[in-house]
């Protein structure tokens, strides 16, 4: 049977963002966290070894295939600081249009730096996300 790989986990989001190479790169992490914490509400929690989730929902495909998630979440790696967002959210590409430099992905939203982006946005695109989750997979 297939496993998740990005779970949830124990491991420290501060210890996280120290290791970060680059202290622009550990900044924006900062920023990040606060940016995401103020806007979700939610504790920030480690998904993986790398990637730093707020909040949870569980998915189930019509396949069968079911999971759990973080609601929003980025993670900064070495190359670009990946977002994530809602997958299948149709009102993300608005909000995308007014962000600032970024490329996309299947599900993720990439950027060089905070700098490079409207925080204003991000935190409509942050909502939005939680919003549609909420609404997509409300929890039983």
């Amino acid at each position: 049977m297939y496993e998740l790989k990005t779970k949830e986990t124990d491991s420290s989001v501060i210890e996280c963002i120290e290791n970060i190479e680059g202290l622009k790169k550990r900044q924006d992490a900062y920023t990040l966290l606060d940016i995401f914490t103020e806007t979700t509400g939610y504790e920030a929690k480690m998904w993986g070894p790398s990637i730093i989730g707020f909040g949870a929902y569980h998915y189930k495909y019509e396949s069968g295939h079911e999971g759990d998630a973080p609601l929003v979440g980025f993670s900064p790696r070495k190359a670009k600081i990946s977002l994530y967002f809602a997958p299948g959210d149709t009102k993300r590409e608005g909000w995308l249009k007014d962000l600032g430099k970024h490329t996309t992905g299947k599900a993720c939203v990439y950027i060089n730096k905070v700098a490079d982006i409207d925080v204003g946005i991000l935190k409509s695109l942050i909502t939005q996300s939680v919003k549609f989750l909420r609404e997509t997979y409300p929890k039983d």
